[in-house]
C-alpha cells in the first residue's frame, strides 16, 4: 500500500511539471479549480481522514487550511467559495508542494506502522488514492480549458513527435447484441468500488443492441451539416433552451476557419481528424444526436452487462497496462477495451440515482457520492485521461446534463 500510494502521489505531481505558477493558480470556470487547489485539497483529504484519526498529538500543517481546501465536507466545517478559488494566490504553488510532502511524510510513518487487519484504516487511504486518481483526471480537463480561454492556445505537452500510428478507420463489427432478461448489475464487495457502485442487485433487461465504436468527429460533422444545432425536435426542452441561450452550433473545443474544421486538444490546435472518436459533448447534445441518427443513448445497466458479457471489464484483468494516459486519442483507440475505457466517458440516459438498499459510508465519507443523487446523468467507462487502475466496468461517473468540459464521448443503443 505504501508503494501504491508513493505512485499515485507522485502521478499527481508529474501532471504539472512544465507548468507555471501562474498556470495553477488561475481559475476559468466556477465549476473549474486551479491545478494548485487540486494539488493542495487531495492532500488534505489525507489529512483530514487519515492523519487526524490516525495519528497521535496529531497537529495540522496551517489551521487554515482544513477551511481553503476543504470541498463540499459540511461536517467537517467551513469552506472556501469554489468559483473564487481562483483568487487563492496565498499559499504559493510551492508552499502547497512542501504541504504535501509533509503529509506524505507522515502518511510513509503511518503506513510502516499500522495493523494490515486495520480495515477502516485501509479503506480510508484506498479512498483517498481513488479521490486523487479522479482529481489527476480533473486537472487536466481544468487545464485544458484554462488553456482554451488562452488566444495563445498554449499546449500542455509538445506536440507528438514518435512513431504514432497514422489515421485510419477503424474496422466496424457487429453491433452488440444482447437477448435481454435479469442480470447482475453493480460493484463487487471484494474489490474496492464506492459506495454508490452498492449494493450488487437484479436488473431486468429488454433486448437491445449497443454500437460497437463512439461517435467519431465525421459522424457528429454530419449533424451539424444537416442543421441538428438549429432544429428542435432533436432535442429535449432543456437541452434546447441551453442550446440557444449559448448559441450552441458545434462540440465544445471545435473551431472553424475559412471552412476548416480545427480543434483544440492538450497539445495545441490540431486540425480536426474526421476518423477520431468525438469527444467533449454535452448530455443534450448526445441525446440530440442519437435522435437525429435514429438511435438512442444506452442506460447504464445495459453498458455495464455488454462491458461483462464481452469481459472488457478492467478489473477482470490479471494485470492492468501501465498508468501513461492520452492527452488526443485517435481512430486506432476506437475498439474493444480502448474504445470503452481510454477515450471518453460516454453518456448513458440513466439518471444518478441509489441502487435499491444503497448506504453512504459512515461519517464526513457519506457526503462523498450521495448528495450529489439528483440533477445529474451516469456516465459509464473511462476517459484518455482518467488513470487504468482507477476504472472498472461497476464505475459510475456523473456530471450535470449540459457539461462540455469533462472527457465526453458518445455510444449508441438500439432496442430490439
Amino acid at each position: 500500500m505504501l508503494d501504491r500510494y508513493r505512485t499515485v502521489r507522485e502521478q499527481t505531481l508529474g501532471l504539472i511539471i512544465g507548468l507555471s505558477a501562474e498556470d495553477c493558480c488561475a481559475q476559468s470556470m466556477a465549476e473549474a479549480s486551479p491545478a494548485k487547489w487540486h494539488l493542495a485539497h487531495t492532500t488534505w483529504f489525507f489529512e483530514t481522514f487519515v492523519l487526524e484519526m490516525y495519528t497521535q498529538d496529531f497537529k495540522p500543517f496551517n489551521t487554515l487550511f482544513r477551511m481553503l481546501f476543504n470541498s463540499y465536507y459540511e461536517s467537517v466545517g467551513p469552506k472556501f467559495s469554489r468559483p473564487a478559488r481562483g483568487l487563492m494566490t496565498r499559499p504559493s504553488l510551492q508552499e502547497v508542494i512542501d504541504y504535501r510532502e509533509s503529509v506524505d511524510l507522515r502518511m510513509s510513518h503511518l503506513l510502516t506502522s499500522f495493523s494490515i487487519e486495520e480495515e477502516d484504516l485501509r479503506t480510508r487511504i484506498e479512498w483517498g488514492l481513488q479521490h486523487e486518481q479522479q482529481h489527476q483526471e480533473l486537472i487536466l480537463s481544468d487545464l485544458k480549458h484554462l488553456f482554451f480561454q488562452n488566444p495563445l492556445r498554449p499546449a500542455l505537452s509538445p506536440p507528438f513527435s514518435g512513431q504514432k500510428p497514422s489515421p485510419q478507420s477503424v474496422e466496424v463489427t457487429d453491433w452488440f447484441e444482447h437477448p435481454g432478461g435479469m442480470v447482475e448489475v453493480g460493484g463487487n464487495q471484494h474489490d474496492f468500488c464506492f459506495d454508490n457502485e452498492l449494493p450488487r442487485h437484479s436488473y431486468w433487461l429488454e433486448p437491445f443492441k449497443l454500437s460497437p465504436q463512439l461517435v467519431t468527429n465525421q459522424e457528429f460533422k454530419d449533424f451539424i451539416d444537416d442543421g441538428g444545432y438549429k432544429n428542435p425536435r432533436f432535442w429535449l426542452s432543456e437541452g434546447w433552451m441551453e442550446c440557444e441561450k449559448l448559441r450552441l452550433d458545434h462540440p465544445l473545443y471545435w473551431q472553424k476557419t475559412d471552412d476548416e474544421w480545427s480543434e483544440f486538444t492538450l497539445e495545441g490546435n490540431q486540425p480536426l481528424n474526421l476518423q477520431a472518436p468525438l469527444l467533449h459533448v454535452s448530455y443534450f447534445e448526445a441525446d440530440a444526436f442519437a435522435r437525429w441518427s435514429g438511435y438512442r443513448l444506452p442506460t447504464e445497466f445495459e453498458w455495464e452487462t455488454v462491458v461483462r458479457n464481452e469481459r472488457l471489464d478492467p478489473s477482470q484483468r490479471r494485470q492492468f497496462p501501465d498508468e501513461t494516459i492520452t492527452l488526443k486519442p485517435g481512430p486506432e483507440d476506437n475498439s474493444g477495451f480502448s474504445g470503452f475505457f481510454r477515450v471518453g466517458w460516454q453518456w448513458t440516459q440513466s439518471s444518478y440515482a441509489p441502487y435499491p438498499g444503497y448506504r453512504p459510508m459512515e461519517g464526513a465519507l457519506g457526503e462523498y457520492n450521495g448528495k450529489f443523487m439528483i440533477n445529474q446523468q451516469v456516465l459509464r467507462g473511462g476517459a484518455c485521461v482518467t488513470p487504468l487502475s482507477h476504472i472498472r466496468a461497476s464505475y459510475r461517473n456523473f456530471y450535470p446534463a449540459a457539461s462540455r468540459w469533462a472527457f465526453t464521448s458518445i455510444r449508441l443503443a438500439i432496442s430490439n
